[in-house]
Formats: structure tokens, C-alpha cells, sequence
């Protein structure tokens, strides 16, 4: 029987979540290199909906993602780099995870299933191969669900398609450059008002892009986001 319904903070489509502290993007500088845009349209989610992120680069034993490290730390991400296989940065993670409610997400075959069997190895979650022949991982993990971690709860979630990125609901464009944390000291000196940051005279943004404040591959895929926002009519855009 439901005893009450307590209010919801969040939720989110996809993953299809609720109610969430941490989102943890797994990403990989190994096979399946995960695609930036992946990591900062979920980046971005989070953001707008009020939910603390951690970048976490699974797989550091055959690649440590150096270079996507150094642009989400300098974006001012918390990012961390693991290893299902050896264990290296597990326990730092564990720390990030403790007493809060956490999801894990990520394109199919970064590992979220592997770092949390390394988190708890009693969990003994099935754990699939990457395809040598596509470059991507299966999916393997098929719905939600909630594991005991650290005082607190991690939600594994079914891996990304190209095509599921591509379903996710989209930031109203009037809101999207607030959503980049690295934006938000400019927002206030652009010449005019309700600049969109994309093609703009005197726009801060593209100063801040221009003098090296902000990194290109994070604009590219604001500008990316903003079109996409551009063609959906406002009545669909409700936040919830």
C-alpha cells in the first residue's frame, strides 16, 4: 500500500530516474570512446534540473583520457579517473557516492555495471564485451536498478544509443546557456539583451570562447544544443 507520496525534486527521461543528488556521466577514452556531445548534453540536464554531476573516465588502465580530463576539470567539473579492472580510483569514487542518491550514466560499454561489481563485488552484475568490429558496447544492462553503495544508493541504467542521445528531452533555448557552468560569468555582459551566444555582436560567451575562457568543443556543442532546442515548438518544452 503507498503510506504518502513525497515531492519530487527531479527526474529525468533518460536515464528514467527521479529524484537524484549525483548524476555520474561514465565516459571512456578507451573503446567506446565516448563522444563529448554525450557528456555535455548530460552535463547540461543535470544542470537545468538541479542535480550535482561527476565525470567519471572508466577504463584508465588502457587509456586515462588525459586531454577530456583536462577540459572538464577546467570547465569546473568534478572528474575522476577509475578502473573496473585494476581497482585504481575506486575507493576515491565510493567517497563521492557516499549517503547520497546516485545514478550512473553513459554510452553502452564504458562499465557502469563493472564499477559497481568493483564497488561491491557481491553484486555480481552481468557485465557484456565491446564489439572489436563496431566499436561499441552492447547493452547488457536492460532497466533500473537501485544497489546499496557506501549509506547511500546508486541506480545502474541501461547504456546509451546514438538514437537514445538524440530522444532525450531538450533545454528550453532561453535557459540552455545557464546549464554550462562555465558560461554563467559572461551571461551579464553581452550588449544586448536575451543574446542567444551563438552569431551575436558584442556577445561576453564568444569573447570568453575567443580568449581561450571557454573551450571550443564545449561551445560547439552549446551551439548544437541551442539548434536542436531552436526547432521544437515552446509548448513542448516543459520542464519537469
Amino acid at each position: 500500500m503507498v503510506d504518502a507520496i513525497l515531492p519530487r525534486k527531479n527526474q529525468f527521461c533518460r536515464p528514467t530516474v527521479a529524484n537524484i543528488d549525483l548524476i555520474v556521466i561514465v565516459a571512456s577514452g578507451a573503446v567506446p570512446v565516448t563522444d563529448p556531445f554525450l557528456i555535455d548534453r548530460m552535463a547540461a540536464m543535470a544542470e537545468w534540473k538541479g542535480c550535482d554531476v561527476l565525470i567519471c573516465f572508466n577504463k584508465c588502465d588502457l587509456d586515462r583520457a588525459e586531454e577530456l580530463v583536462e577540459l572538464y576539470r577546467g570547465a569546473g567539473f568534478h572528474t575522476i579517473q577509475v578502473s573496473a579492472e585494476t581497482g585504481d580510483g575506486v575507493e576515491e569514487l565510493a567517497k563521492e557516492l557516499y549517503g547520497k542518491v546516485s545514478a550512473f550514466t553513459g554510452n553502452s560499454g564504458v562499465g557502469k555495471s563493472s564499477i559497481l561489481n568493483a564497488l561491491h563485488p557481491s553484486f555480481g552484475l552481468p557485465v557484456g564485451e565491446v564489439s572489436a568490429k563496431l566499436g561499441r558496447g552492447r547493452h547488457t544492462t536492460r532497466h533500473v536498478e537501485l544497489f546499496p553503495v557506501g549509506g547511500g544508493l546508486v541506480a545502474d541504467t541501461p547504456g546509451f544509443s546514438a538514437f537514445d542521445v538524440e530522444q532525450m528531452e531538450a533545454i528550453p533555448k532561453e535557459e540552455l546557456a545557464s546549464a554550462f557552468r562555465e558560461f554563467q560569468p559572461y551571461l551579464e555582459q553581452c550588449r544586448f539583451q536575451g543574446c542567444a551566444h551563438v552569431k551575436e555582436q558584442g556577445c561576453a560567451v564568444r569573447r570568453a570562447l575567443a580568449e581561450g575562457g571557454i573551450s571550443a568543443s564545449r561551445y560547439k556543442s552549446y551551439v548544437r544544443l541551442y539548434e536542436q532546442a531552436r526547432e521544437i515548438p515552446t509548448w513542448e518544452l516543459t520542464k519537469k
